[in-house]
């Protein structure tokens, strides 16, 4: 019983406080003095006005709310206000105002109205939620007031507060029956229930003495919330989803703040929000009605909800972390930092689906065409209990089987009970949920556990619904229809319960008539003695009265079916296959039957078959059968697999260990164990201690309550039989529900036994569980302290201690004695180390002692012994590891991989010997065994450090492929990035420390130490790695230091470098500037000192003399000054170069003996930067205008970057057009270049001069042009071109169509119009040029010189029309090298001169239209750029592990990389230089610094330009000339010293010969090397193997005395310096680097595509050989035939041995296991003459000569064969696309490439070739080609007549010929049999042959056209049809 109402209150407004905000004050309240068990709550005047106290002029309506307030205990306080508005009197106000006449912030409206209006509220206060009783009481009391009716108020007042009603228990009676349809009737309500006892009808009814009568319903079931109509209404006001998100929100604990102007409503809305959320309770601030004046408490950091007036709106807006409802709006509003976890699916549809149906049934059927006459949705009360049913219904699915997660660990005096989460998540399957992960460690979900989970307790419908009709609901699942008709069910429950007496018989009041409402006399002051005595009376009767107690129904509660059961049906837990399962119980019994050879076959799959957990619990199940009285003793190799698989097992368990395995391993790791020695036994704890469950305090409380609660069980057991069962159940769920079954019933007997029984059983519980409180203790130490405690091992939790981390800690043997040792010198510190490993396992048991004592009641005495007898176990585990592992290191070793060394190069050295690691896979999967292949990776060996590379070699872990050599290897010098990571191994289940080592040779090599290596070696082997990879000096690379110690390497002091390189480089510099302006220098031959004499360097330099003769000054030189003959031994050397002879090759500076130079000449040598001094970077001798004199370069030279000017590189033999390079302009250079001419100048300034000398450089370059002297000044189109192209072909006048396009895609940007070329970006002096139509007239048709790369046959621009161009120029149709024909070549004069510029610099300044040259403003790359893209080019091509996103596909990386839109940009600017060039204009390229982008597209315009730069000899030429000589920084980009570290590795070379392998890949019958030069030079040039790419000019060379080494120096045969005596050297032994398909077009110009789509992957960056590593040191390349010879011996008695052998992706080099078929012929020929004695021939011999005789053959022929022109005739034509050529399809097509380079044509397309090719060569006799043959009429090309022809079918050459006559032995044509797609019957056409039957017609379809073919008669017909058909199967 309680009572209805604790507190009657008036609270009315403050008059004497009325400054600033009104107040409200407590006028009275009964009674005055606070009940004990009920506190009266403070603050309740805030709650009657949550808006603030105001005085209105006008009658507010009475209002009613119920406001709650929460007290320090947590109870809540349910406060009803009644509030209505009484007028003040002037005179009151007056009073107040009289008293504060001083103040002024009264406000004046009300203050001088004539009436005032104040409110005054009536409060009730109770501890029960019955707000229609409330409200109808208060309103009683108020019309009693009002209406002035005879009952005296206190009377009301007195029987109000003196109301006792029982808290809960409505009727019982079984006859009140009536349905949950018939209760939605309203006028049901009206009706009196029958069969009520009088009793409790007195007891729940209700009067206050003033003629009223209510019946109070009181509910069934007091747990069960009480929501009237609230739920429903939220669901209206917000919606489905907006509700359940909220729902969600509260369950995981967010803010929630609810805005209504109603006051009613927010409390409604909280009250509804709780009770779905039932059976949860909240527990944080529950605040509905939120007072304005406390606002700053939605800033409080705990969750809440709360409920605010709609008027502290904009308040509200600032919460960050706040989620607002808005109950009037109807929206909900959610931060975007907040994240609501939400239902998991398909609970959640599954639920939207059901309140769909509840709240809008006809939904469901407003589709039909016929829908049902009712279905309209229940009333508002039943539809919030429908509602409320669907969360039972939900939290009965998402609880459902909580119970069996219940440990009980004390069962008197209380029950103490605890759920373990991790359990319940994993038997649920959700242990990846986040909405549940967060409900569970919720609050809320505590209490729940606390409340519920007393086996022995009142149940309520939640507790039947979760444990009797589970299986109802798991029917129901897939049928919402069942589902909602039990939902109907749990509600009528619900409206029961809520509802127990339909009748509510209370004499309505009517309302307050309306002159009394307007006119209210003021409420009257109670008396306090009055009401008191109504109180003190009722208190007097109570005590006397004899007591109502309603008997509760205590009941063992029920547990339902058991979860294991109920989750495996329908889960996929399940999913391992029975198969695997039996794998694990082999193996494990072929261990303990010693069949040591047989379990470790089979232990790859088992520990592969471990990651399921089925596999896991299985290996602790049968794990358990092998221990006899809790241990089982092992042998070593025993001992080592069972831990091997504990680990696995482990490993793929989560910390949580939510499937219990981690908890069933437990008792078996200290079970099993092995003898080291007399008494030492070692456990395999010791060796599986690195796994985060160990460090989870959850897992060690789970296990402890689980433990605890089977040995509370067995205390309790009457029959020992039972306890043995329970042993051998361990871990089985049936045996705890008979703990709660137990506990259940000693609850239930517990109040019957004596004092001292129940002293006992409270001992007994309270020992047991101080016992498993010291097991557990031994426990933990035993998994938490290391095997070698000095090792100070990282205890992964952070409460575990903050130790330094050292390897491993689980040595099973002695694996690495010397690491054992290496630690035992630090032996000094052991026992401080030691103890702090103590220290943190101490304090961790002790967090653990403290928590699960605390919670299962043990005394403190007890807990004090416990913290006393810790730290003596621990130390007395310590002392026993001590001993496990002295004896441990005595072992002998475990049988590891044998580390295997590499083969070194000559002059390569160790710096550190192998270190055991392992290689684990990266991305690229074809290693890994998931893409089909043998699992190559994890592969077990060594990693070795020289002075040249990074080797790794081992072999893969898998014993399918153990016996394989797995090697990676890149050089030190292409180490780009260098990362530690943590790896966790599958095979030994621990993470190890390891590194990640990525090159930029498109190697990574992830590698894990193995616990053998100590962590200062590992340390160690990195800084020895970085010393190696950035010298301090270019000399300490491995060029310089071959040969050497590779000590000197690491350990040599940067000081005795730098100090002669300092010397050096200040002599130099020096004597260079005494030399400036005297003219010549002799100089002797340097030669380079030797390493060990490079201390004295500087006395070797004071000897090299440098003889300078004095000449005149250079003031006085005239232009036609030579070079004299007394300087021909200085410059001999540099003549030699290679740039120089090139230039003579060119005609562009021949030197005669008399080193004179002909006037006539346009160029000359120049020597002005002999001693570098003019241009740092530029060679020596640089090709000038013959016009220019020396002094105009040095001062024009100052206008451009670095100072490189403009230097003349290349000619065009045929147009003497000349390429120039330079730097950009500096900014003031751009000035004064482009300035306009019309600028007043008085007095020429340094900058005009210069700026004029300038323009007189680049005008003698066009005057050395032939076309523009013979033009004498006509530089119209037609003049130009006459002039000069005489020889050429008439359709060079048609290019421009062509060059325009280019143009336009070169250098137009978006913004461009079409008629003009960037107008007003360009800021020169120079002309621009506008693209309109071209005036161009011409006859005939002429194809343009030069090849186009093709697709098609008709690739290349024959027979282009003038007419078409014009019909084009206003389309964009696509040219064949991607440029646009949008726009046309406009310009009525071609320029001379074209300059490429960068666009960013070219701006301002005006154009002038008198200059021969103009300015092409292009984008050009940034280095930035090219490093960036390379980075994730290689992060593309090399990724370093898996994605699992789509998103990071391949080719999505390589399109993110932008790699090849910057290859795009390179080859299309450089196809228009090309262009220009051809079509007779000299081109200068001038971009950024003149090193990077400028040498990329200069050299590429040589090699497409001039046959000679595709040959090897031209191709060594052009880098040495463009590349070296030039300077670009090959140093700096890559990043070769410690100085450029910082800048990064830049590829621009590489980035060339991408370019070049593209041009290679579109043409390959152009180039003489093959891709694998291209691939050979890219992997070199980083490899700081040899000295050629080392330093940045020859200036820096010639400083390290590098750059004329090669002649004379004595160096051992097999060291080279240079790469190219390298290449040359291998390329007469080896065709490798040769191209068999060579075979150029007389001055053939390349153009190839540059279309992004036309652009292949270079396999360079994708490739990969892990047999033998990179191979391109061919020194290290294995010899297979010696392999063969060894391993023939062992086999000889197997039998005939297979020459098969199988290829294995990214292991085996195909190029190797399967070579081109003239190479294995090649090399069949050298072993042929090997072997009969003779001496055997080059192979470049023997090419040569077959390829004379080729040519004879050809020559000998009257008429050209089929053979010998091959490819001609064929298809094969123009399609020069091909990537690879197979020609290893016979040994017998060598002659195909001999016939491509005969015949001069292009090469085949990609695939395979056409048989003609194969067989071309067979000279056989007619009969044995000709399969069958006969006359065909065949019908000619359009507009032609049939013709009979003479068919011959051969199926040897699989292909059909034709001739004129059977007579005839030329071959008019043939018909590829491989091309045919169909022969069919066909009907006859136009112009046929007569009198032929129908049938005799038929078509041969093939890829290129149907032939229509016309047999004599139809037998002949089906004849040939049969014959053609048979091939075509046959083949």
């Amino acid at each position: 019983m309680a009572r209805l109402a604790d507190y009657f209150v008036v609270v009315g407004y403050d008059l004497d406080k009325r400054e600033g905000e009104g107040q409200g004050r407590i006028l009275q309240r009964f009674p005055e003095k606070d009940w004990e068990d009920s506190p009266f709550p403070q603050g309740i005047e805030l709650f009657c006005q949550p808006s603030g106290w105001q005085l209105v002029p006008e009658q507010q309506p009475a209002s009613f709310f119920m406001a709650v307030l929460t007290d320090i205990n947590s109870e809540r306080n349910y406060c009803a206000c009644f509030t209505f508005w009484e007028a003040l009197d002037n005179t009151q106000l007056q009073k107040c105002e009289t008293s504060k006449a001083d103040e002024a912030d009264e406000d004046p409206q009300i203050a001088h109205t004539e009436r005032v209006f104040g409110p005054k509220s009536l409060v009730l206060v109770s501890r029960l939620d019955h707000t229609e009783v409330f409200r109808n009481c208060l309103s009683l009391v108020y019309m009693v007031h009002v209406e002035r009716l005879t009952v005296p108020l206190e009377t009301v007042v007195g029987n109000l507060l003196t109301c006792v009603i029982p808290i809960a228990g409505g009727a019982q009676s079984e006859d009140s029956s009536c349905s949950l349809d018939s209760l939605s009737c309203d006028w049901l309500l009206t009706c009196l229930q029958p069969g009520l006892e009088e009793r409790e009808e007195s007891l729940r009814t209700i009067t206050l003495g003033a003629g009223d009568r209510q019946v109070i319903q009181t509910p069934v079931t007091d747990s069960l919330p009480v929501s009237g109509s609230s739920v429903a209404q939220l669901f209206r006001q917000l919606g489905i989803a907006n509700v359940l998100g909220l729902f969600c929100a509260a369950l995981t604990e967010h803010k929630i703040l609810f805005l209504s102007s109603s006051y009613q409503r927010l409390t409604d809305a909280c009250r509804g929000l709780l009770a779905i959320m039932f059976p949860l309770k909240y527990s944080f601030t529950y605040v509905p009605i939120l007072p304005g004046k406390l606002l700053e408490v939605l800033s409080t950091p705990t969750p809440f909800i709360i409920g605010v007036n709609s008027f502290f709106k904009s308040e509200t807006q600032e919460l960050l972390d706040v989620i607002i409802a808005d109950l009037d709006g109807g929206t909900v509003t959610i931060p975007e930092c907040v994240h609501i976890s939400l239902l998991p699916e398909p609970l959640l549809q599954q639920t939207q689906t059901l309140l769909s149906m509840v709240l809008d049934p006809e939904l469901e059927v407003a589709d039909h065409a016929f829908p049902p006459v009712s279905n309209q949705p229940s009333s508002l009360k039943i539809q919030d209990k429908e509602i409320r049913a669907v969360f039972l219904w939900l939290f009965a699915r998402l609880f459902q089987g909580y119970r069996w997660c219940l440990h009980i660990i004390r069962i008197h005096p209380e029950p103490v009970i605890r759920f373990h989460k991790a359990a319940f998540l994993g038997k649920r399957a959700l242990s990846e949920d986040d909405f549940l992960m967060k409900v569970l460690d919720g609050m809320a979900f505590a209490g729940f556990v606390s409340e519920r989970g007393a086996p022995y307790r009142t149940t309520d419908l939640f507790d039947d619904l979760v444990a009797n009709q589970v299986e109802r609901i798991r029917q129901a699942e897939c049928n919402p229809h069942r589902t909602m008709s039990h939902i109907k069910e749990l509600a009528e429950q619900l409206f029961k319960n809520e509802n127990p007496y339909p009748v509510v018989s209370m004499h309505k009041l009517q309302r307050p008539s309306e002159n009394i409402q307007t006119q209210p006399f003021p409420f009257p002051p109670l008396d306090d003695v009055a009401v008191q005595l109504f109180i003190d009376h009722a208190a007097a009767k109570l005590k006397t009265a004899p007591p109502v107690v309603k008997a509760e129904v205590k009941a063992m509660v029920p547990s339902g079916p058991p979860l294991g059961d109920t989750v495996d049906k329908n889960s996929h837990v399940m999913a391992n296959s029975a198969r695997r399962l039996e794998v694990v119980r082999n193996c494990i019994t072929y261990i303990f039957e010693n069949k040591m050879l047989e379990a470790k076959k089979l232990m790859p799959a088992v520990l592969r078959a471990l990651k399921g957990r089925a596999a896991r619990v299985c290996l602790t199940q049968e794990l358990n059968q092998h221990v006899l009285q809790n241990r089982a003793v092992l042998d070593d190799q025993q001992f080592d697999y069972i831990v091997r698989m504990m680990n696995c097992t482990l490993q793929d368990c989560s910390h949580m260990d939510e499937h219990g395995i981690a908890a069933a391993l437990l008792p078996l790791v200290t079970a099993f164990c092995r003898k080291l020695g007399a008494g030492i036994t070692q456990f395999a704890y010791s060796c599986v201690q690195e796994h985060t469950v160990w460090t989870n305090m959850q897992f060690w409380e789970a296990m402890f309550y689980s433990d605890v609660q089977n040995h509370i069980r067995a205390l309790y057991l009457e029959s020992e039989d039972d306890q043995g069962n329970h042993e051998q159940e361990g871990g089985d769920s049936r045996r705890e529900l008979s703990a709660l079954e137990l506990a259940s019933e000693q609850s239930r007997l517990w109040p019957t036994l004596s004092k001292e029984l129940q002293t006992e059983r409270v001992q007994k519980e309270e020992s047991t569980v101080f016992s498993q409180a010291i097991h557990y203790a031994n426990r933990m130490s035993y998994l938490l302290l290391p095997l070698d405690t000095s090792k100070n091992r990282l205890l992964r939790s952070s409460g575990l201690g903050d130790v330094e981390s050292v390897s491993n800690s689980y040595v099973t043997n002695s694996i690495a004695g010397s690491m054992a040792e290496s630690y035992d010198t630090e032996s000094g510190f052991e026992d401080a180390e030691s103890s702090d490993v103590a220290n943190s396992v101490v304090r961790f048991i002790n967090r653990f002692v403290d928590k699960v004592c605390n919670e299962s009641g043990v005394t403190n005495e007890h807990l004090k012994a416990l913290h006393t007898m810790i730290p003596d176990i621990v130390q007395m585990h310590i002392e026993t590891l001590d001993a496990v592992h002295r004896e441990s290191k005595r072992l002998p070793p475990i049988q590891k991989p044998k580390l295997l060394r590499p083969t070194l190069l000559p002059g390569e050295e160790l710096v550190m010997e192998g270190m055991r690691v392992h290689l684990v896979p990266d991305g690229r999967e074809e290693a890994t065994g998931l893409m089909g292949g043998p699992p190559l990776l994890l592969a077990e060996g060594a990693i070795f450090l020289t002075t040249y590379r990074l080797i790794f070699r081992g072999t893969p872990t898998d014993p399918l492929v153990g016996e394989q050599v797995v090697t990676r290897s890149f050089p030190i010098a292409s180490l780009t990035k260098e990362k530690r990571i943590s790896v966790s191994l599958p095979t030994d289940q621990f993470v190890q420390e390891g590194l990640q080592l990525r090159s930029c040779t498109f190697q990574l090599m992830k590698i894990a130490f193995d616990e053998e290596v100590a962590s200062d070696l590992a340390e160690v082997f990195r800084k020895h790695m970085h010393k190696l990879r950035y010298p301090p000096h270019v000399q300490g690379t491995f060029a310089f230091t071959i040969g050497q110690s590779g000590k000197l390497v690491v350990e040599h002091k940067a000081k005795d470098k730098n100090q002669s390189l300092k010397t050096l480089s200040k002599n130099l510099v020096k004597s260079a500037k005494r030399t400036i302006g005297r003219q010549y220098v002799t100089r002797k031959k340097y030669t380079a000192p030797t390493w060990e004499n490079r201390g004295s360097f500087q006395s070797e330099l004071d000897e090299d003399e440098i003889s300078v003769s004095e000449e005149v000054e250079p003031t006085s030189l005239t232009l036609s000054s030579t070079i004299r003959s007394s300087d021909r031994q200085t410059m001999s050397n540099a003549v030699e170069r290679a740039c120089c002879r090139d230039y003579q090759r060119l005609g562009l500076g021949t030197l005669s003996n008399s080193l004179t130079r002909s006037k006539n000449e346009p160029f000359r040598i120049s020597t002005v930067n002999r001693m570098y001094t003019v241009c740092r970077s530029y060679p020596g001798l640089l090709i000038v205008p013959q016009t220019i004199p020396d002094s105009t370069l040095q001062r024009i030279c100052r206008c451009y970057r670095q100072n490189r000017f403009p230097v003349v590189c290349w000619r065009n033999t045929r147009t003497k057009a000349v390429l120039l390079r330079s730097a950009g302009l500096h900014a003031k250079g751009v000035v004064g270049f482009f300035k306009s001419p019309n600028a007043p100048a008085t007095v020429p300034s340094q900058a005009d001069s210069i700026s004029l000398e300038q323009e007189k450089y680049l005008q003698a370059i066009i005057s050395s042009m032939p076309s523009y002297s013979e033009n004498s000044g006509r530089n119209t189109l037609s003049g130009f071109t006459s002039a000069h192209m005489n020889s050429s072909d008439l359709s060079d006048r048609l290019r421009p169509a062509k060059l325009g396009a280019l143009f336009k895609q070169v250098a137009g940007g978006k913004e461009d119009t079409p008629g003009t070329f960037s107008r007003g970006a360009l800021g020169q002096r120079a002309k621009v040029i506008s693209l309109s139509q071209p005036k161009v007239s011409t006859k005939g048709k002429s194809s343009p010189r030069g090849k186009w790369g093709s697709i098609r046959g008709s690739g290349r621009l024959s027979a282009y029309n003038p007419d078409v161009g014009t019909r084009l120029a206003g389309k964009e149709s696509p040219q064949p090298n991607g440029a646009l024909t949008e726009a046309l070549f406009l310009r009525q004069q071609r320029a001379f001169l074209y300059i490429i510029g960068d666009k960013a610099q070219l701006k301002g300044g005006k154009q002038d239209s008198f200059q021969q040259w103009e300015v092409v403003p292009i984008e050009v790359c940034d280095v930035r750029q090219v490093k960036n893209s390379f980075k994730k080019l290689m992060k593309a091509c090399v990724p370093s592990s898996a994605s699992s996103d789509p998103n990071m596909s391949f080719m999505r990386c390589l399109e993110d990389s932008e790699w090849m839109s910057l290859l795009h940009r390179v080859l299309q600017v450089s196809v228009l230089v090309v262009e220009l060039l051809d079509a007779g204009s000299s081109v200068m390229v001038s971009l950024e610094d003149g090193w990077d982008v400028t040498t990329q597209v200069v050299s590429l315009v040589q090699l497409l330009s001039d046959p000679y730069y595709r040959t090897l000899e031209g191709f060594r030429l052009l880098v040495e000339k463009e590349w070296l000589s030039f300077g670009h920084r090959f140093s700096h980009r890559g990043a070769q010293t410690l100085a450029s570290q910082s800048s990064g590795f830049t590829p621009i070379f590489l980035q060339f010969l991408d370019c070049v392998h593209q041009i290679h890949l579109q043409f390959p019958m152009e180039f003489e090397f093959s891709q694998y030069y291209l691939k050979f030079l890219a992997y070199h040039y980083v490899s700081n193997r040899f000295r050629t790419f080392l330093l940045d000019s020859d200036y820096e060379r010639i400083e390290l005395g590098v750059l004329y080494e090669e002649k004379g120096d004595r160096r051992p045969p097999q060291v080279c310096k240079s790469v190219w005596d390298y290449i040359d050297r291998l390329n007469k032994k080896t065709p490798v680097f040769y191209n068999y398909m060579f075979a150029p077009e007389d001055d053939e110009v390349l153009r190839p595509y540059t279309f992004i789509s036309n652009l292949k992957v270079w396999d360079f960056y994708t490739e990969e050989t892990l047999s033998e590593g990179p191979p391109y040191d061919w020194e290290l390349r294995p010899q297979r035939p010696e392999k063969v010879q060894d391993e023939n011996p062992d086999k000889t008695e197997s039998g005939p041995k297979s020459l098969r052998r199988v290829v294995w992706p990214c292991y085996d080099s195909l190029s190797k296991v399967l070579p081109d078929s003239i190479s294995k012929l090649l090399q069949d020929l050298q072993s042929l003459e090997t072997e009969l004695g003779m001496s055997p021939e080059k192979w470049k011999d023997t090419w040569d000569k077959l390829k004379a005789m080729q040519r004879q053959e050809g020559r000998l022929e009257s008429k050209p064969s089929f053979s010998s022109s091959l490819l001609i005739s064929s298809n094969l034509g123009h399609q020069r696309r091909c990537q690879t050529v197979y020609l290893q399809d016979s040994p017998s097509s060598l002659t195909l490439g001999l016939d491509c380079e005969a015949s001069a044509t292009s090469t085949p397309t990609q695939g395979r070739q056409s048989t003609s090719a194969l067989y071309s060569q067979f000279q056989s006799s007619e009969s044995e080609n000709r399969s069958f043959e006969g006359i065909l009429f065949k019908k000619g090309a359009l507009l032609k007549p049939w013709k009979p022809r003479w068919f011959v079918l051969d199926k040897t050459k699989h292909q059909l010929r034709y001739y004129e006559t059977r007579q005839d032995k030329e071959c008019k044509g043939v018909i590829e049999l491989a091309e045919v797609e169909t022969v069919v019957l066909a009907t006859p056409t136009m112009g046929a042959p007569k009198n032929v039957e129908e049938k005799a017609f038929f078509d041969l379809k093939t890829t290129r056209r149907v032939y229509n073919f016309c047999a004599q008669d139809s037998y002949l017909t089906a004849q040939w049809i049969e014959n053609i058909q048979n091939c075509l199967s046959d083949a």
